[in-house]
């Protein structure tokens, strides 16, 4: 089980080696000798040791160009570094890190060198993070003194490390590396020996799907991307991430976590395999989901899946004036949007007291956005002006794109449909904002299914830069022209899906929220250090448990079994705990406790 750690005492651990002097086993030497500490790396290779200190040199040139280092500092730091191609060279070390290629015989045959070399009381680390840290420590001459120490890359920038023990490590080496990590300024968390971890634990589950769900088709790997990022705020998109990881690194994580769990979600994605049996393993070698101008470069270049620039296909229809239905947070700020970008709104909900309301709401949005300095006052009442609000559908008879975004109810919305079928013109587009039920059910309440798309805004509207296109078998393509023109007018980053359940951000976020419920479950680990882990080691800006008490526990629990009743794959169950939260009127925020609690307003 997982354990927030801090030791105030200095760590004995002042020579500290290294074996294995690729990009992480370079990074870890930096912050180590930025720390004070005398570090002697290992490499089998005299080559990539004189490229690790190379490195080195231009890392620290950086920090000084930067400010961030003195020359002096930088001096000192290159000269507490020496390397060597001999592994006798570690024999004072303190503490070795051994962050060899991901594989049992190559690691168990350092550590039976290291057991020749090293003095007794020596720890020695693995860097894994997808082996058994027990099989190791096993294969051992001293089991006790053996455990991970999993930093992430790149190690001088990321602040999470996870300490990891075997049932065999002694208390007093976790202490002492843990120890270390605090002086190295990093956020250390204790962690139990099973594969991914914390962190990876999560996070490849995710990549995973994310393979799976390109290799199928279902989206382009530029539009996957930019909807995990736009729609979720990651630093990068999931496809790109593996092509940093490197994809034979995934593909090696993942087969050790499916051995483990035998959760089909973690059942590497074939499209893994191919990609590492080519040799196409990401940025390192210059290819992987994306063509790089290098290998090592973090260029893009265009290739043959790169999508042309500018419209292609069919031409869209003309849409001067909007119809936003609904009366909530989500509507009005839609309407919002469409308004700031110059189109006549007419904002209807089922009485004008309540139409009333929206537009009062967004009233104070834009005030608070003439305080911001973002908007002029003249601006905010121009745009205030252009929507007009309504009691009544029947004002929608003159819009040309009608957009839906009423209770997350299929009856309601098909009700509301059946309505705008009768009250719309010929030729006007209509749109659900349904984040999780078919688009195709409320096409088929219409006697116009091929007018009707689906338009998923993110909330806050105004702020969120993401709308999932989402067609159904029967739109047309005019029609899906049409929406991706309104989107790029109204400033929005639109991306094309199909119309099955969660469409892409959903249906890889929610499941990667569940896996951490059970991880809590299963008692790994505490839900401070989950959320830690993933936002230090990760770059998510929320954690998982921060973000499933925002949503609202309800909610996420209703798109769980969505997403469990269309793909009938059994990790996607629901955990029991998220259940019983909800049976309990625990729904997050809103409740004043979900995972959580939270003080009343």
């Amino acid at each position: 089980m997982a354990t927030p750690l801090s030791h105030p005492s200095p760590s004995p651990l002042r020579t500290v080696a290294v074996v294995g002097l690729g990009t992480m086993g370079t990074g870890i030497a930096e912050v180590l000798a930025r720390a004070g500490r005398e570090v002697i790396g290992v490499d089998i290779s005299a080559a990539q040791a004189a490229r690790s200190v190379s490195a080195l040199e231009a890392s620290t040139a950086r920090a000084v160009a930067r400010g961030r280092l003195s020359e002096e500092e930088r001096a000192g730091l290159l000269a507490r570094v020496r390397t060597s191609t001999d592994l006798s060279a570690v024999a004072d070390a303190d503490l070795v890190i051994e962050v060899a290629p991901e594989s049992y015989e190559i690691k168990q045959q350092i550590f039976r060198e290291l057991d020749a070399v090293v003095r007794p009381e020596t720890i020695l680390a693995t860097g894994t993070n997808a082996l058994s840290v027990t099989r190791l420590a096993a294969g051992s001459a001293r089991p006790e003194r053996v455990l991970g120490l999993h930093f992430f890359n790149p190690a001088p920038a990321m602040k999470l490390v996870e300490v990891v023990s075997s049932v065999l490590t002694a208390p007093q080496a976790v202490a002492a590396v843990t120890d270390l990590a605090v002086e190295l300024g990093k956020e250390p968390v204790a962690v139990g020996d099973r594969p991914g971890f914390v962190a990876d634990g999560l996070l490849f589950g995710y990549l995973n799907q994310a393979a799976a769900m390109y290799e199928a088709r279902y989206a382009s790997r530029e539009d996957i991307d930019a909807a995990m990022r736009l729609g979720c705020g990651l630093p990068m998109g999931p496809l790109a991430l593996l092509d940093l990881i490197g994809v034979d690194t995934a593909r090696t994580v993942l087969d050790a976590m499916y051995a483990e769990s035998r959760d089909r979600l973690h059942a590497p994605a074939p499209i893994l395999k191919q990609l590492s049996e080519a040799g196409l393993t990401g940025r390192k070698a210059g290819r992987g989901f994306y063509t790089y101008a290098a290998p090592g470069s973090a260029e893009v270049v265009p290739d043959a899946l790169t999508p042309a620039a500018g419209s292609t296909g069919a031409q869209g229809r003309t849409v001067r004036s909007v119809g936003v239905a609904g009366s909530g947070t989500m509507a009005s700020g839609i309407a919002e949007v469409f308004a700031k970008a110059g189109y006549d709104v007419v904002l209807a909900a089922r009485t004008e007291e309540k139409a009333e309301s929206a537009k009062s709401r967004i009233g104070k949005s834009l005030s608070r956005s003439v305080a911001k300095g973002r908007l002029t006052e003249e601006a905010a009442a121009g745009i205030l002006d252009r929507i007009v609000p309504a009691g009544s559908y029947e004002a929608f008879a003159d819009v040309d794109l009608a957009v839906e975004a009423i209770a997350e109810d299929l009856d309601v919305k098909r009700q509301l449909f059946q309505a705008l079928d009768k009250v719309c013109k010929p030729g006007a587009v209509l749109a659900t904002t349904t984040s999780s039920l078919p688009v195709v059910a409320c096409a088929r309440a219409t006697s116009r299914p091929q007018d009707v798309i689906g338009m998923h805004f993110f909330n806050p509207a105004p702020a969120m830069k993401l709308v999932e296109v989402v067609r159904t078998v029967l739109t047309g393509e005019d029609v899906h022209a049409t929406v991706r023109e309104v989107c790029a007018r109204i400033g929005k980053h639109p991306v094309d899906c199909g119309d099955r359940a969660g469409f892409i951000v959903n249906a890889l976020l929610f499941p990667y929220l569940n896996n951490a419920v059970k991880m809590v479950e299963e008692h790994y680990a505490t839900l401070d250090d989950i959320d830690a882990a993933m936002k230090l080691g990760g770059g998510y800006p929320m954690g998982p448990f921060e973000l499933l008490d925002v949503v609202g526990l309800d909610v996420s629990l209703a798109i769980e079994k969505v997403l469990h009743r269309e793909f009938r794959d059994p990790g996607l169950a629901p955990a029991p705990l998220l259940e019983h939260l909800v049976a309990a009127g625990c729904l997050g925020r809103k409740t004043g406790r979900g995972f959580r609690e939270y003080a009343r307003r």
